[in-house]
């Protein structure tokens, strides 16, 4: 399978699941809550979702719980809002890097103080 092929559908999934997740109900994928990053298998079975709050590491853990426990509906919804053979399986990972980011441009901004 082309390359092209495998970085588009990636987009289109990354794309699905920012508008399926502004649509979750459960209170533990509430807040500033963002997908950094979308890794899809060569074979398109496992697609892992790596997912970023603005709280921190630990707020970004709950949402994965909150994200796990609604990932049959999540791949329903992304069943039917991209033209897949198959939907991938989801698989979601905390990540702290909308914190590091953060952290980075408050370093930044200290330095260009003095």
């Amino acid at each position: 399978m082309p390359s092209h092929r495998i970085g588009r559908t990636t987009e289109d999934i990354l794309r699905e699941l920012t508008a399926i997740l502004r649509e979750l109900k459960d209170p533990r994928v509430q807040g500033l809550i963002s997908i950094v990053r979308v890794d899809l298998t060569n074979d398109l079975s496992y697609c892992t979702v790596y997912i970023s709050a603005m709280g921190g590491i630990e707020e970004a853990k709950t949402a994965v719980s909150g994200l796990k426990s609604a990932s049959g509906h999540i791949r329903h919804e992304l069943g039917s809002r991209l033209k897949l053979r198959h939907v991938p399986e989801l698989i979601f990972k905390p990540t702290d890097s909308i914190e590091y980011g953060a952290n980075i441009a408050k370093l930044l901004n200290d330095l260009k103080k003095d």
